[in-house]
């Protein structure tokens, strides 16, 4: 075997031989540190995608004895974070045993049910649907790959003639496989290949991906790297041979105000999409994306859609081309453009679905695409969450890298039979255009809707409360907004944490971040008292998540007097343009949001008990939230029936709270005469600042943020969606407080 250095020039070789030498006596452990290797760059396999395997000796718990045990990656692993854990462990010879009691393709699918008694000892991982892909391969170590350029080579329509050019140019022997669905019958077929094809070292699955192996963990991961590094160098020395724009040359220039543009358009796109569901968008325009949308031959080859199962069953069957013309029209067009387009697309999609569909086929999930491309501004995901929106952008652009690289295969126009088709007769299935060939759509249905793919998605754990919903925390950097922000975080919502501390707000994202993950948190910084600040953080917001379907602020000021007890002018002015502008700007300023998006949403604001109790030096903060009591009420009406708009009253809150500075603090218990010493700590001073505001109450516990919070989330919830208009005291029971 060639040494790294000889073998790869495009790839990076990671292995690490003093890592490698520890995990020596641990061969699990040395396939969870080549996983990992190969799953750490997406030009070798995207997230989730691609299996690794290797056959070892264990020690039988039956009788002791060492036996011989497949580890493969277990059913919706993901090879670059897999652990230990993450492999089904099974009895080789049990699985061999299933050859015997194998009926046909027509039943390869009852084969699965087989797996789960195949386990050894107690491991109860999920062994996928590629088990025995690696079960029946005669080689210790297995690697099932989803690289770019070999799917290239796999999905061209001369793909087979190209993969002999490419064994003569590299001295190697990797064998041509057509098209079949993974499953028992491919795995028949992989093992019949190896052997008539004795010496192999590879095999490439028509419109699929690479198998390759090794006797060792360090073989088998040298043999990938390399494999995978010259079938990059061939496809990479057939574009330059070609020297022609990629996808017939641009068509639409990406314009220098894409971020913009997808910032105005992203609520429309999103409420569109989320017409079964809501979706979390997630947008790029990194360069590949961009020059594909502009692109002559975008709308032919994206009608094709992606040829490779795993790229699909992201992608769906293509992605919505929305033909606009980024120099001749403007938003409102493109909006009008992207309603009509998917209303189309819905169409097709249903045709699809009814088409190839049969009485047992699961329900239709979702016409709607979970891709959208827009010429000059770029490419958008939607899925369930952040990670996975990003996720289906990368599928997509693994789909254009694959596109790319059978064009630049092209020698001639494409004949049938194609090398894809397994016979003559079933060739006409495939479509082909500029050398790049697609799934057939039967097939991709039988993917999509196969009984085996909708019993992995009925496993998948129920979705939180909050899951799928996208909620903008102002004042999210401490007190009741933090608590809002963290329990919104493990309730599964998306969560912007906005706050005039951007260090308080980025401090909290972190924390949110540690309960649920760093993909479904983010912060910015705001100040409520600039409409410019405002339209900033949702703009943000909307580029983050792709729309926004709460807003909640805690965010207030209270001023403190002067020595002679009166307030400046200037302060009165800024109590309510914080208090009470501030709120009214920040429902105009994502209002154009919510109306766009056109889902429910809500808007939670922070009122006080002092909006009704009337108090000697409180004046203007007492009177700013009566007034904001009174806004939230004008804009539940002026919002309705689309976003509901209610409060909460807390009585004084003092722990965590930026309104509660040492000073204020040692006013207030100089007012209501609480003996104190300099020497205390604040925390100590607001305890018993706490606990004299708690005695006055009925239930004569101080109200902590918690609380606060507690209610704010629960009228940002489904719970409280026949809710609006209304004030929620949380006050302990204050009889001043009680309304007359």
């Amino acid at each position: 075997m060639p040494t790294a250095t000889e073998t790869v020039h495009h790839l990076k070789d990671l292995w690490d031989d003093k890592i490698a030498a520890q995990l020596q006596n641990n061969q699990l452990a040395l396939l969870r540190y080549r996983s990992n290797l190969l799953g750490a760059d997406l030009r070798i396999t995207n997230f989730g995608g691609g299996n690794t395997s290797s056959k070892i000796m264990l020690p039988d718990p039956f009788t002791g004895k060492p036996v011989r045990v497949l580890a493969v990656k277990g059913s919706g692993g993901d090879l670059g974070s897999i652990k230990e854990s993450g492999f089904a462990l099974l009895y080789l010879d049990r699985l061999e045993q299933l050859k015997q009691l194998y009926r046909g393709e027509a039943h390869e699918d009852e084969m699965v049910g087989y797996y789960p008694l195949s386990a050894f000892g107690q491991n109860r991982v999920a062994a996928s649907i590629d088990t025995p892909l690696h079960a029946f391969l005669p080689f210790d170590h297995v690697d099932h790959l989803h690289p770019d350029w070999a799917i290239a080579i796999a999905a061209a329509a001369n793909g087979k003639q190209k993969l002999e050019e490419f064994n003569r140019q590299y001295g190697r022997k990797i064998v041509w496989l057509p098209w079949q669905r993974p499953g028992f019958e491919l795995a028949l077929q992989l093992e019949k290949a190896v052997k008539e094809n004795p010496g192999c070292d590879g095999v490439l699955l028509g419109s699929h991906g690479l198998f390759t192996w090794g006797n060792t963990q360090r073989e088998c991961y040298l043999n990938s790297i390399r494999t995978i590094d010259q079938m990059g160098e061939f496809i990479l020395e057939h574009q330059k041979r070609l020297n022609a724009p990629p996808f017939g040359g641009e068509k639409y220039k990406s314009l220098p105000n894409r971020n913009q543009i997808a910032a105005a358009i992203l609520p429309t796109l999103r409420g569109i999409m989320s017409s079964n569901r809501r979706v979390i968008a997630h947008y790029t325009d990194q360069e590949d994306a961009l020059t594909f949308a502009g692109s002559e031959w975008a709308a032919e080859l994206g009608d094709l859609g992606t040829s490779c199962p795993d790229h699909f069953l992201r992608t769906r069957i293509c992605p919505m081309l929305v033909d606009w013309h980024p120099s001749e029209e403007n938003i409102d067009t493109l909006k009008a453009l992207i309603a009509e387009r998917a209303e189309t697309y819905r169409n097709v999609y249903a045709a699809y679905y009814n088409a190839w569909a049969t009485p047992e086929s699961p329900k239709l999930r979702d016409s709607n695409p979970s891709v959208v491309l827009i010429p000059g501004v770029g490419l958008f995901g939607f899925a369930k969450n952040k990670k996975e929106a990003r996720i289906t952008t990368e599928f997509f652009v693994n789909a254009i890298h694959v596109m790319a690289g059978a064009n630049a295969l092209e020698s001639g126009p494409a004949t049938h039979p194609l090398p894809q088709a397994r016979a003559a007769e079933q060739s006409k299935q495939f479509e082909s255009r500029h050398n790049y060939v697609a799934l057939p759509r039967s097939e991709a249905f039988r993917i999509e809707y196969w009984a085996l793919e909708e019993a992995k998605l009925q496993r998948m754990p129920a979705e939180a409360e909050f899951s799928r919903k996208i909620l903008l925390v102002v004042g999210g950097g401490s007190g009741i907004g933090r608590e809002v922000a963290l329990i919104l975080a493990r309730k599964g919502a998306h969560v912007v944490v906005a706050d005039q501390n951007a260090e308080g707000a980025k401090e909290v994202a972190g924390e949110a971040a540690a309960v649920a993950s760093p993909e479904v948190v983010a912060h910015t910084a705001i100040d409520i008292s600039s409409a410019g600040s405002i339209a900033e953080a949702a703009r943000f917001t909307v580029l983050q998540f792709g729309g926004i379907d709460a807003i909640i602020n805690t965010a207030a000021i209270f001023p403190v007097a002067q020595k002679d007890g009166q307030l400046s002018e200037t302060q009165w002015s800024k109590t309510f343009l914080v208090n009470v502008t501030g709120n009214y700007l920040l429902a105009r300023e994502a209002g154009w949001i919510l109306r766009d998006q056109k889902l429910p949403a809500c808007i939670v604001l922070t009122s006080s008990a002092n909006a009704v109790v009337p108090k000697f030096g409180s004046e203007a903060y007492d009177i700013s939230k009566s007034a904001l009591n009174h806004l939230i009420r004008e804009l539940a009406v002026g919002l309705a029936p689309l976003v509901r708009v209610n409060g909460i009253a807390p009585a004084t809150v003092v722990a965590g709270s930026t309104m509660f500075p040492r000073d204020r603090v040692i006013q207030s218990l100089q007012k209501y005469k609480i003996e104190f010493s300099e020497s205390e700590t604040t925390e100590e001073l607001r305890n018993k600042l706490a606990n004299f505001y708690a005695q006055r109450t009925l239930t004569r516990r101080p109200i902590l943020p918690q609380d606060c919070a507690n209610a704010i989330v629960w009228l940002a919830s489904e719970e409280a969606a026949k809710t609006t208009g209304h004030i929620i005291p949380v006050d302990g029971g204050l009889q001043e407080a009680f309304l007359r």
